[in-house]
């Protein structure tokens, strides 16, 4: 008679564990939210591509795995405003069951998010966002910041040109949080190297006319204009200065943050010798490629760029995580997961997650190719250099992340 009640108490047991772990992951099915500019400046670079990226990152985890989870992406257009983004993502996990936002292009937006996913412990994999601030004084138990950051592009670009003679620097900014942590950053790598910063001038998200800004540029008499900009802006300002006449006139321009669909849309002849750094590129290696032939078949002949990859690669992970947890509930338990699982896809190859929520993961110097260089399209980087993991992003200690223990 005890065997026979310790057998049912046993089960009993088992049936309430179980049961627990399906309440974790609430009607059985993991909600992700992709927020992202879906019509504005970045829209090419991420957009409905980082929806897509998502959907080929949950379709390729359920068959690699073999895994049970249910899965279900919804999106959302930011219009790249903080209050925008905040008011979608209450709105996703209060009330639609959203657990995850991932991508979150434009800096100020993705800080707004941070704050509102914080204080509903939920989870935001950002991919689209800039700011080192991210994992510096803004980091959170539940942010990963995923695939670049200003830090990176300064440190990879910025350090690049000026070790090439491009020491006098002026600034064309965007005029918000990803802008100014640049020009910040990239500041901080010129006058590290011996460089003087003679001024910048910042300018509004979507302008369209640059003519007086590139006019203040090029009073300046800087040897080296810095692009403190990205999507539109960038290939806006770049598409100007060559009207202007600013580099047959001996000034060169560095894009300190450039895509691939930057240089798609600029074409070789425009972009032909910028330097640029990127955490992915599709012709890197036979992973790279099949993965981004397969994405591009689906999105219209257009290649990715590394905030898809990040999305993909995020993802991927983030599901890892849940999986072995089964509970999507609880975002900063998800966050700890994924920074105690090793990292490993495809797209990004090993690395990790640190306690400030940085993934670590090479970066790449690359120069544009000309036109007589390029096989075909898309065929549009050499490159000059890798940035080892350990090198590639900001010490763990400088950041000022109130999760590092001094």
């Amino acid at each position: 008679m005890k065997r026979k009640l310790l057998c049912s108490l046993i089960a009993g047991l088992g049936l309430v564990a179980g049961g627990a772990a399906q309440a974790a992951i609430p009607g059985g099915v993991v909600k992700i939210g992709v927020m992202s500019d879906m019509s504005g400046p970045y829209a090419d670079l991420a957009g409905q591509g980082s929806v897509l990226a998502a959907r080929m990152a949950v379709e390729d985890y359920l068959k690699a795995t073999k895994s049970k989870l249910k899965v279900d992406i919804v999106s959302a257009d930011h219009q790249n405003k903080p209050d925008v983004g905040s008011s979608i993502a209450r709105k996703w996990y209060d009330s639609e069951g959203v657990q995850a936002i991932f991508d979150v292009p434009t800096s100020s937006v993705a800080l707004a998010v941070n704050d509102v996913t914080k204080e509903k412990n939920k989870v935001m994999v950002n991919s689209g966002a800039g700011s080192s601030d991210l994992t510096g004084k803004a980091c959170t138990p539940n942010t990963v910041h995923w695939t670049y950051d200003t830090w990176m592009l300064a440190h990879g670009t910025g350090s690049a040109v000026v070790k090439n003679g491009g020491d006098t620097w002026f600034f064309l900014t965007a005029d918000y949080a990803f802008g100014q942590a640049l020009e910040r950053d990239t500041s901080e790598v010129v006058k590290a190297a011996g460089g003087k910063v003679l001024g910048s001038v910042k300018v509004p998200m979507g302008t369209s006319d640059f003519s007086s800004f590139l006019l203040q540029a090029q009073g300046s008499k800087a040897k080296i204009i810095g692009l403190a900009n990205a999507g539109a802006d960038t290939t806006n300002s770049i598409k100007q200065a060559a009207e202007f006449g600013i580099v047959a006139g001996g000034q060169k321009l560095a894009g300190l943050l450039v895509f691939i669909t930057d240089v798609h849309g600029l074409g070789l002849k425009t972009a032909q010798g910028l330097q640029l750094t990127e955490t992915f590129y599709w012709d890197h290696d036979d992973g790279t490629r099949a993965w981004s032939k397969r994405f591009a078949a689906a999105n219209g002949g257009k290649y990715p760029t590394m905030v898809h990859a990040g999305v993909y690669a995020g993802l991927l992970h983030y599901l890892k995580a849940v999986d072995a947890i089964q509970d999507d509930t609880d975002g900063a338990k998800v966050v700890a997961e994924m920074k105690k699982l090793p990292t490993d896809d495809p797209l990004f190859g090993k690395g990790m997650i640190r306690v400030d929520g940085r993934k670590i993961h090479p970066a790449y110097l690359f120069e544009v190719k000309k036109p007589s260089e390029s096989k075909g399209p898309w065929d549009y980087y050499k490159l000059q250099q890798t940035i080892p993991a350990d090198k590639a992003f900001r010490p763990l200690n400088e950041g000022g992340c109130p999760l590092v223990k001094s």
